[in-house]
């Protein structure tokens, strides 16, 4: 077993989290301010995301596959006091002593999620004092049952809300944890067998991958199995569901920005397609525009960075919305129509369009380019260009390689002689595939 592949107690993640906060400290960040984390998941991020938290500081979660010219902007945005962009500075924060932190964390982690713009927004919830942090963190620990005897098996990476929040919640309830690091069917499996969590949260990629290796039935041995990250096709959720059981396999629908709704297996199946009813402590309306809005508790708002034009047309009143669209049926049960036109969820990870044609029409010989999701069920949506100009293949995978990260790169590209757009010249991101004839 390796060393990643450890049960860490709550227990031993306390003095980790402990020394994170000390070794924060000692590069001059004091609380209130923010450090930014960009390195690979791994247990000690956790444990620097829980120090950094409980110690009254902000951390910033970004992805280590960011290109720098990618990663620039966000860095610049944050305002960060110190920045940890290497294993060794991350394995510096655990080399000093130990500070006092609070029994919970005192805030969320601020992540950042583009908008139509392709502009990275900073999501950034305020610092509260210990009743109400114990409130916003006692949430997920009531929603899921957390207790001492849960182990959770972090199989999605830590720059995501989700597993950061699920993760720190079971340690909160006092139960362990384990990282095997980046998402391999047959290491998910020999950690599953070897170290024998509880709970675990997937995306519904890693479960397509799972039961392409053969191997998802191995998450039967858990009681908890929760899903969210993009669409489940209803194919791969009957097998999930069937091979895990039906009373262990749940799915949230939520966001960066807060969380709206749960649904138990046995709900979806009477109600095909929907993502359950509104989670505790939360309301949830649709209006007319099929916008779907959710109420948020005093503890549990937030705000864009340095942003608040973006942050108003979030808000109305107590509820907020980042532009998802759907319908409740006369239940009270969500339903999804799809998500914002500007963004494709591809194996559980936003990607935003208008930012990667903003990278490709750099190239030269593109005079006009669109990108848009298309329905596919290993990868919920997968992503496509399509492409207007005397430019090759060839130069386009070779453009891509040095210009944008893994997650944001086309999977297929079609060359076409012109690109639909409606009268009013705007693109159907959501029709895309329709009107080019792809589907």
């Amino acid at each position: 077993m390796t060393q990643s592949d450890i049960v860490i107690s709550s227990n031993d993640s306390e003095r980790f989290q402990s020394k994170a906060a000390n070794g924060i400290r000692r590069l001059g960040v004091s609380p209130g301010d923010r450090v930014l984390f960009c390195v690979e998941s791994s247990a000690n991020l956790l444990f620097a995301i829980g120090g950094a938290l409980r110690s009254g500081v902000v951390p910033v979660v970004v992805n280590p596959q960011l290109l720098i010219s990618e990663r620039t902007p966000i860095v610049e945005n944050s305002d960060s006091v110190a920045i940890i962009d290497s294993p060794k500075k991350l394995a510096d924060l655990f080399c000093g002593g130990t500070d006092e932190i609070s029994m919970i964390p005192l805030t969320r982690p601020m992540l950042y999620t583009s908008g139509t713009s392709g502009t990275p927004k900073g999501v950034v919830s305020p610092l509260l004092d210990e009743t109400d942090a114990k409130k916003l963190w006692s949430e997920e620990i009531e929603q899921w049952s957390f207790c001492a005897e849960d182990v959770h098996l972090v199989c999605s990476p830590l720059y995501h809300s989700a597993p950061i929040r699920l993760s720190l919640s079971t340690l909160l309830a006092g139960g362990s944890i384990v990282v095997p690091g980046k998402f391999k069917a047959d290491e998910i499996v020999k950690s599953i067998r070897e170290t024998q969590p509880t709970t675990t949260f997937c995306t519904p990629t890693h479960l397509q991958r799972l039961v392409e290796s053969g191997h998802i039935g191995e998450l039967g041995s858990l009681r908890l199995v929760l899903h969210a990250g993009s669409k489940c096709e209803d194919k791969l959720k009957r097998i999930v569901i069937n091979e895990i059981g039906i009373n262990k396999v749940w799915e949230f629908y939520g966001s960066t920005e807060g969380q709206f709704s749960v649904c138990s297996s046995t709900e979806w199946l009477d109600r095909p397609g929907t993502v359950g009813k509104a989670r505790s402590n939360r309301k949830l309306l649709v209006g007319q525009d099929e916008v779907i809005w959710s109420s948020c508790p005093s503890y549990a708002r937030w705000e864009y960075w340095n942003d608040p034009p973006k942050t108003s047309e979030a808000w109305n009143g107590d509820f907020f919305t980042v532009g998802d669209l759907g319908y409740l049926d006369e239940d009270g049960y969500l339903y999804l129509r799809g998500r914002r036109d500007d963004l494709v969820v591809s194996g559980g990870v936003n990607i935003y369009p208008v930012e990667i044609e903003f990278v490709l029409q750099n190239l030269a010989g593109i005079e006009d380019v669109v990108v848009f999701g298309v329905e596919d069920e290993r990868w919920g949506q997968k992503l496509c260009a399509a492409i207007v100009g005397s430019v090759s293949q060839q130069q386009i995978d070779v453009f891509v390689l040095e210009n944008l990260a893994p997650f944001k790169r086309p999977k297929e590209y079609f060359f076409v002689n012109n690109i639909p757009r409606t009268a009013l010249d705007k693109l159907r991101r959501s029709r895309m595939a329709v009107d080019l004839g792809i589907e």
